[in-house]
Formats: structure tokens, sequence, C-alpha cells
């Protein structure tokens, strides 16, 4: 069987607006946090954030989310008004300077902020605690916006405690699948879930192994499947195990090359949506997908 399959036919729609899914889409990261693990600093003035984001739409983004509160392990809760800060003055500034047709996602778990966020102009609703917090999914889907549902265990602070599995593909699609029913049963529309199976969050290196080899297994939740692994921990485990001396790993923008080969792996299983800190770099392993898959009809 060939590796380079159509995606499913999905849609996502928000406002007036709709994604189409059967095509592969970038989401470029934009962090306006001091401490995010990568790029902490970086873009957390509004004149910085919105030239980044120029910059990813201009390299094939399609999709910036946008982040104002770190979720690496042990990272610290921003209190509300300090992530309304971050987040709200680069959405409006955005949307100013880069128009209504790139997709903005927020990357919180504080539906005060959503709901402030979705005022200024942002489409998608990217949360890593997949709709747990008093009231989120009722937000949700008053909201009527599409939602990522993220699986993770516990909180940044406890997450790499609760990293014990039976099955673990088979267990995050079973605690995923109880997620999905819990957020429907208090209003959010099925059409509007994309699921992210959450690398890096309450997993170590061999359950990431397994996640990402049969990635093609979350297919059974018959959703729009998000893959967002880059420049994380376990990156850098792999070329530190691989034996070459000559890999860098320190510094995680040295992890884009093998992250990029692992959102190739992951678009070849049937995800929708990979989201990336090196837009130009993923937006080329993209270009490959389509150029083999259009082979691979004839």
């Amino acid at each position: 069987m060939s590796l380079f399959q159509p995606l499913h036919n999905y849609k996502i729609s928000s406002r007036d607006k709709t994604l189409d899914l059967s095509q592969p889409h970038i989401m470029g990261i934009l962090n306006v946090t001091p401490d995010s693990f990568s790029d902490g600093g970086q873009f957390s003035e509004v004149d910085k954030a919105v030239a980044h984001c120029q910059q990813m739409i201009e390299e094939g983004a399609t999709i910036i989310d946008i982040g104002g509160e770190s979720t690496r392990p042990n990272a610290d809760i921003v209190v509300t008004g300090e992530e309304l800060q971050r987040v709200v003055p680069v959405v409006q500034a955005i949307r100013q300077h880069c128009g209504d047709n790139i997709w903005l996602s927020i990357d919180t778990s504080n539906p005060e902020v959503m709901q402030a966020a979705f005022e200024a102009g942002a489409d998608i609703w990217n949360d890593v605690r997949a709709l747990k917090r008093t009231g989120a999914a009722e937000l949700a889907a008053a909201l009527d916006i599409p939602v990522m549902l993220m699986h993770m265990r516990g909180e940044p602070t406890t997450m790499n405690n609760l990293a014990q599995y039976e099955d673990v593909i088979n267990d995050v699609i079973t605690e995923l699948t109880t997620c999905i029913e819990e957020v429907t049963q208090l209003g959010v529309r099925r059409d509007k879930i994309i699921i992210d199976p959450g690398f890096g969050f309450a997993k170590n290196h061999e359950h990431h192994c397994a996640l990402l080899s049969q990635f093609d297994k979350l297919q059974a939740l018959d959703l729009p499947l998000m893959f967002g692994i880059s420049r994380k921990r376990f990156l850098a485990e792999v070329l530190t195990n691989s034996g070459v001396q000559m890999v860098k790993t320190t510094q995680a923008v040295e992890r884009d090359a093998v992250g990029t080969a692992a959102g190739l792996f992951a678009l070849q299983q049937g995800a929708s949506i990979i989201r990336t800190h090196n837009v130009a770099m993923m937006q080329q392993a993209v270009t490959l997908w389509h150029q083999l898959s259009e082979y691979n009809q004839y």
C-alpha cells in the first residue's frame, strides 16, 4: 500500500471562513511568552510578533497559533490579566496588518482569554487541557468555533509522573474518545473538533516512538488530526540515541530537521495540520508530499 494516500475530506468553519483539510496545512507557532522552551521572549513585543507572523505566512503557513502561556514541563500558570495583555494586542495587530484570510488559533486553556481573543479576531481554540477548565466547553459551544482537543494527563507540573500506559496508542484513543463525548454533551459540535494526541505531554521516549509509528490508528476517531512535535525534547533524544556524535541538540532550533521528518511521517499517516516553528522547512516537506501524491496517481 502506498504511503501517499489522500487525506480525508474534512472541513472546518469559523465565522464566514472554511478551511479545507483534504489538503495539508501548516500551523506556524507564535509564542508571545517570556519563558517558552524554544523561543521565549523573542516575539513578546507586538511589532516583532506581527513581523514574524508575516514571515510565516510568506513561507506557507495558513494558520498562526498564538500562545501567551508556556506549557513546558513544570511551567508556572499565568494569571488571566497577564495572558490577556500578551495575547489580545497581538491578535488585533495581526488582523490589522495581515488581514482576515489568515486563520488565527489561540493556544490557551483560559475561557476569559479565548473570549477576548475571539472578539479581537481569533478563529480557533487550541487547548492543551481539552476544554476541561470550568466553563470552557460551554464557551466553545457558544462561540461555535473549531477546537483542538489535546491528550494530556494532569498539568504541566505533574504530567511527567503520569506517563504510565498499558498500550499508549489505545489508551490515548480511549481517553480522547471520553473527552470528545464530554465536550459534545456540553454543546460542542463534533464537526468543530480537531484532535491532537499530545506529543510532549505525559509521555516518555518509548511512548512517543509508539505513538508516531502508529499515528494512523488515530484515524479511528474519524476527526481531523493535528501533529505537533516541533523542537520537543523527544527529538533531541532521537538524535542522542542515534549515536551520531556530530549532531548537535543543545539548542531547540537544532531539532528542526528531524522534526520536519517526523511531520512528513505524520502527514503520510493522515495528519491534516502540522504545527511547527520552522514553517519554511516544513513547507518544503509538504511540497514533496504533494508531488509524490500526484505521481502516485499514475
